[in-house]
C-alpha cells in the first residue's frame, strides 16, 4: 500500500534539515554540510555561477595542464553533481524525506567542490518510489541547468554528461547496498532503474548481477569514461568501459568482495 504523502511543518524544517545533514556526514564520512542560505561566491542553482565555474576551470587547468579541456569539462560537471546526487539518495533511502534541493549551495576549494549549505525548509515524504520520483525530478532539473553553464566555459557533450550522471547514480546504488544490507540485489536493481528513468538516463548504464565467493553481487556496467586516464595514463578505473569485460568484471568483483569482508 502506498503511504500517503505529506509535508513536514515549518516548525520541523530546521530539525529535519539538521538531521539530514548529520545523516549524510555519518553515512559517508566525508560530506561537510551545514544549514543556512547561500554565501557569496558559492554555486547555487539558478544563479549566475559563471565566475565560480571559470575559477574552477582555471584551477583544474593549472593542476592538470596536459589532460586538456575535455578532462577539465568532465571535472567541472562531476564536481558539481556529486553532492546533490548523494543528498538525493540519502534523503530518500536513509533519511526518509526529501528536501528542496533548490536551497542547496556548494563551495569551491581549489580544484574541488566539497562543502555545501542547505536552506531549512519543509520536507516531503511518501513511499520510497514516490520520493525517488520527487528527488529525481529535482536532481534532473539541476543537472539540466548545469550542462549549459559548463559548456559556457568548456565544451561537454550532452551524451557524456548523461553517462557520467548515470555512473554516479549506479555507484550510489552499490553504496546504498553496503549501508542497508537488508536490501536484496533485486531491490537495489529496481531502485537503480527508477532513478535512471526519472533522470531520463535509460540505456546510459546498468547494474549487472554476478556470483562470486558464494554470494550474489552487483557491479556497474557504465558507458561513459571519466577521462581520469588523461591524468595518469597507466591507470583505468575498475569499471572503466575502455577495458575488456573480463578485466572490468574481475576488478569490480574483487572490490565488491573486499567491501563485504
Amino acid at each position: 500500500m502506498t503511504k500517503r504523502s505529506f509535508l513536514f511543518g515549518a516548525d520541523d524544517a530546521g530539525t529535519s534539515t539538521t538531521r539530514l545533514i548529520s545523516t549524510a556526514a555519518s553515512a559517508t564520512g566525508f560530506m561537510k554540510g551545514e544549514p543556512g542560505p547561500v554565501q557569496d561566491g558559492w554555486y547555487q542553482w539558478g544563479a549566475d555561477n559563471s565566475a565560480l565555474l571559470a575559477s574552477l576551470r582555471d584551477h583544474l587547468a593549472a593542476a592538470y595542464p596536459a589532460a586538456g579541456p575535455a578532462l577539465w569539462a568532465v571535472r567541472l560537471y562531476t564536481n558539481l553533481i556529486w553532492q546533490p546526487a548523494y543528498l538525493a539518495v540519502i534523503s530518500v533511502h536513509l533519511h526518509g524525506s526529501v528536501p528542496d534541493l533548490a536551497g542547496l549551495s556548494q563551495a569551491r576549494s581549489g580544484i574541488y567542490i566539497d562543502r555545501y549549505r542547505l536552506v531549512s525548509a519543509p520536507m516531503w515524504t511518501g513511499s520510497t518510489e514516490e520520493m525517488i520520483t520527487r528527488a529525481g525530478a529535482q536532481l534532473r532539473a539541476m543537472t539540466d541547468a548545469l550542462l549549459p553553464e559548463v559548456n559556457a566555459v568548456e565544451k561537454l557533450r550532452p551524451m557524456l554528461a548523461q553517462r557520467l550522471l548515470a555512473e554516479r547514480m549506479l555507484g550510489l546504488m552499490l553504496w546504498l547496498g553496503q549501508r542497508r544490507r537488508e536490501l536484496t540485489t533485486e531491490q537495489i536493481e529496481a531502485y537503480a532503474a527508477q532513478w535512471l528513468a526519472v533522470l531520463g538516463l535509460e540505456g546510459q548504464g546498468t547494474l549487472e548481477q554476478m556470483e562470486a565467493g558464494g554470494r550474489r553481487l552487483l557491479i556497474v556496467k557504465r558507458k561513459g569514461c571519466c577521462l581520469d586516464y588523461r591524468i595518469d595514463p597507466g591507470r583505468l578505473c575498475a569499471n572503466c568501459p575502455k577495458q575488456g569485460d573480463a578485466v572490468r568484471i574481475g576488478r569490480q568483483v574483487a572490490n565488491a568482495l573486499a567491501e563485504i569482508r
